[in-house]
């Protein structure tokens, strides 16, 4: 058993060396004490992993015409969040966050639109993407409430 997690481990470190920078820009080397190097998410990279749940959840809840609920105030933490690159974090990346949150805010605030509001919000993530980092944006895209 010992054998198969740490040949599944040291596949995962060797598959991810191979990616293409774009793919794996989102994780940090850092040793643990056994010297092996691990891969650790950024705070923005975690961040927008969580954002990805809480917006599956809220898809769910408009299409089943759910209540909405009340908007996730640690989304605020995309404005400060550290980057992997924090060179990433210019104008651009400041002007499309303020967008999503514009957009996640008006989920909230007028629940008759909550689709629109929705799908607006995705297309500021993947506009961003586009720019900044294309790894995600397939699973982003997954994100879309056809209308």
């Amino acid at each position: 058993m010992k054998k198969a997690l740490l040949f599944i481990t040291v596949l995962g470190l060797f598959s991810c060396k191979n990616q293409s920078e774009a793919d794996c820009n989102t994780e940090t080397a850092a040793k643990n004490e056994e010297g092996f190097e691990m891969y650790e998410m950024s705070e923005m990279a975690a961040l927008m992993e969580q954002m990805y749940v809480d917006n599956q959840r809220l898809k769910e809840r408009i299409i089943k015409g759910d209540t909405i609920g009340q908007f996730p105030q640690h989304f605020m933490r995309i404005h400060s969040a550290v980057l992997t690159d924090e060179t990433d974090k210019d104008d651009f990346f400041k002007t499309q966050a303020a967008v999503f949150i514009k957009s996640q805010e008006m989920i909230y605030n007028d629940p008759e639109n909550a689709k629109e509001h929705f799908n607006n919000g995705i297309k500021a993530c993947i506009a961003c993407h586009e720019v900044k980092c294309g790894g995600p944006i397939p699973k982003i895209k997954k994100l879309y409430i056809n209308q």
